[in-house]
């Protein structure tokens, strides 16, 4: 019977402190790297975290007037309407906007700040029967009116 490794590629049990050490320089290694990369990544993080104060009640106005939207009620739609918008958009206009037939959905996508008071979140109003689905792509204006009151300044 032959030998199954020669003897000197085995390693001896004296060399055995020296690759735990190997192994533990190489973990203190990683984790000084680690914890020099970690404040950079958490500083990212932060910046993306934080976002205006105004954010917040500008989504949730473009939400309640999209579920007016979507159950057709034209009431709290106008309810939701700035002067200007008011304005710019017959009540013929306003009406038929929020007539649906059949069932219908929104999405919203992540606002932008146009200015302080201002945010702009595209939209996409999907309407439809079983047969046949419309998406309709645009955007929605809301505009914060004083006294942390925000409307929709552009009809989508």
């Amino acid at each position: 019977m032959g030998e199954f490794l020669p003897q000197e590629l085995i390693p001896h049990n004296a060399a055995m402190p020296f690759c735990r050490g190997l192994r533990c320089a190489a973990m203190l290694c990683s984790a000084l790297w680690l914890f020099a990369l970690l404040p950079a990544a958490w500083a990212g993080n932060a910046r993306a975290a934080s976002i205006e104060a105004g954010y917040v009640p500008a989504l949730a106005a473009a939400d309640h007037f999209l579920q007016a939207w979507q159950s057709g009620d034209v009431e709290n739609g106008m309810a939701l309407l700035s002067s200007h918008a008011r304005q710019a958009a017959t009540s013929e206009e306003v009406e038929k906007f929020f007539q649906n037939n059949g069932s219908s959905a929104y999405e919203i996508g992540r606002g932008r700040l146009l200015k302080r008071g201002r945010y702009e979140f595209p939209v996409v109003l999907v309407s439809g029967g079983s047969k046949r689905v419309h998406r309709r792509f645009s955007s929605i204006v809301i505009v914060d009116t004083g006294g942390n009151d925000w409307a929709v300044d552009k009809l989508p």
